[in-house]
């Protein structure tokens, strides 16, 4: 029975990642907005931001899938699996919030929601698995730098209306 679980969980875990990527590269539109603002010279190239995100989304996949298989009860993997989800949720609306609206300044508020949700999941994984809590850190190190690039972005363009 424990198998059919853990087979069941890895395909929820493969299907996080295919969803939160596809999602938020079918919301990211870099075009003549986009385009047009000014950026910091520390800004990474726009071509890095999908290799981050497929290294940060493969490492939380296996971070969920560690820690799922080390969970205790069906509350335990509610917990984890309800984590995961918010995050994803956060995620996405991000790019809502900034590039079909083209509100940086209401998507650096919810980046903070994001960030929170890494943490938690952070917190809650390692509890299971220390590994799995380390698995999560790049993508807490990019949300931090995600932050600061957004409110850069802010500074320099703001404000939106």
């Amino acid at each position: 029975m424990r198998t059919f679980f853990l087979q069941r969980h890895i395909w929820a875990a493969g299907a996080w990642i295919f969803v939160v990527s596809f999602s938020g590269g079918m919301l990211t539109e870099i075009g003549p907005w986009y385009l047009n603002l000014k950026h910091p010279d520390w800004k990474p190239p726009d071509w890095a931001f999908g290799v981050i995100w497929t290294t940060i989304f493969v490492l939380a996949a296996f971070a969920w899938s560690i820690a799922w298989q080390r969970t205790q009860t069906v509350k335990q993997r509610l917990t984890l699996s309800t984590l995961f989800i918010a995050n994803a949720l956060c995620n996405m609306l991000w790019s809502v919030l900034y590039f079909k609206l083209h509100r940086p300044d209401w998507s650096l508020i919810e980046a903070f929601f994001l960030w929170g949700s890494v943490l938690a999941i952070i917190l809650v994984t390692r509890s299971y698995s220390t590994l799995s809590g380390w698995f999560m850190m790049p993508y807490l190190i990019w949300v931090s730098c995600a932050i600061a690039l957004n409110y850069e972005t802010i500074r320099l363009n703001g404000p939106f209306n």
